[in-house]
């Protein structure tokens, strides 16, 4: 892509990396919320496969941005993949095995009609839903307080941490965060989706707590940010059209660096009001039983959030707690600009046909899921 430079490509994929991240957030989020409320808000076989159809039609589709996401950053962040799915190996697995049951789930569990059998795929897609939501989290959480990893001289990666170090506080309150949300966004796409009865009450009643936890949880994380010291900063200034080498540009840990891109760019504050305002919105629509406004406050509290983390970070997208210099960055983690130049080019072909095709998908199976749908459907999960 000639059009553009190499600074403009690596801000171009920056954005698109976090635009993916929230389209996963916002679509496969309420499939996971859903497989997280499963076995609180349906008590009955006939209740919980109401439920489970409410995501059925389309949950399949939402994975496209798992997998584009995951692609986005092997391809245009090749050092940054190389550390997140070496250091993390442990937990990415544990998400991809909790990730497995949800299909498993899905096609197992109507093969016998004994309830106990039916039980057990119904706590297997609670762990779908839960495990991931929670270990995201916990990986933000990581994220804005610092990997422990470092490049040698040659830029060979040594990862320092281990598994347990993953779950520290803050990241522990990342995680609880993380499932507030998403729950939340399950909650309000149930309501929206099933008729008037026990289980639309059950998914606002916890809709409602989950939006009230999801304020606080969001309201700590902020004044941990601030008060707690977290954030890195460029030593000097950077070389935007420098080749990619981590090292040579140089960071420090510096506290409550997480804060500067706010004071020097006040419309960034946009992206913290607008996780804030949209779970607030969610709780109000729940409140007054309107379930498109609490669907949409949900889903732009998704969006928000994740917009927070990123723009609290830039130009950081992964530093190094035990190596501030070792840290990878917009300006110094990127491919080639021939690389991320071919790459917007697909993406500017496709990405448009994923978004018409989810939104007729979306059409197509709109409406409400009845009891007596469930009952009479043969294609029903």
């Amino acid at each position: 892509m000639a059009f553009f430079d190499i600074e403009t490509l690596r801000v171009i994929w920056w954005v698109l990396l976090g635009v993916l991240l929230i389209a996963f957030a916002v679509t496969d989020g309420y499939d996971l919320g859903v497989n997280t409320l499963l076995p609180f808000v349906a008590r009955s076989d006939v209740e919980r496969r109401m439920v489970i159809n409410t995501v059925g039609p389309n949950w399949e589709g939402h994975q496209v941005w798992f997998i584009l996401g995951g692609g986005a950053i092997f391809a245009a962040w090749p050092f940054v993949y190389a550390v997140s799915f070496s250091g993390f190996y442990i937990a990415m697995f544990l998400v991809l095995s909790a990730l497995i049951l949800r299909p498993v789930g899905f096609k197992y569990r109507g093969k016998k009609t004994d309830l106990a059998w039916r039980a057990r795929w119904d706590w297997a897609l609670f762990i779908g839903g839960f495990v991931p939501a929670l270990v995201f989290g916990v990986a933000l959480g990581n994220v804005l307080s610092g990997v422990p990893f470092r490049f040698d001289s040659d830029l060979r990666v040594f990862y320092l941490g281990s598994l347990l170090g993953l779950f520290s506080p803050f990241a522990l309150l990342s995680g609880l965060l993380s499932v507030a949300m998403l729950v939340l966004h399950g909650s309000n796409w149930i309501a929206l989706k099933v008729e008037p009865g026990p289980v639309h009450e059950r998914a606002r009643a916890y809709g409602f707590i989950a939006g009230a936890l999801t304020l606080v949880l969001f309201v700590l994380g902020g004044l941990w940010v601030a008060q707690g010291g977290l954030g890195f900063r460029l030593a000097a200034a950077a070389d935007h059209f420098g080749p990619s080498n981590p090292l040579r540009s140089a960071a420090v840990a510096a506290p409550g660096a997480w804060l500067d891109n706010y004071r020097a760019a006040p419309a960034t504050v946009l992206a913290p009001v607008i996780g804030l305002l949209g779970a607030l919105l969610a709780v109000i629509g729940n409140r007054a039983r309107r379930e498109w406004l609490a669907f949409a406050g949900s889903a732009l509290a998704c969006a928000g959030i994740v917009a927070t983390v990123g723009v609290s970070m830039f130009p950081f997208i992964l530093p190094s707690s035990v190596d501030a210099r070792s840290s990878l960055t917009v300006w110094n983690a990127s491919s080639t600009g021939h690389t991320l130049g071919i790459m917007l080019f697909c993406t500017v072909v496709f990405l448009p046909l994923i978004l018409l095709y989810t939104g007729w998908a979306l059409r197509v199976m709109r409406g409400r899921v009845t009891t007596r749908e469930v009952g009479l459907n043969p294609d029903f999960y």
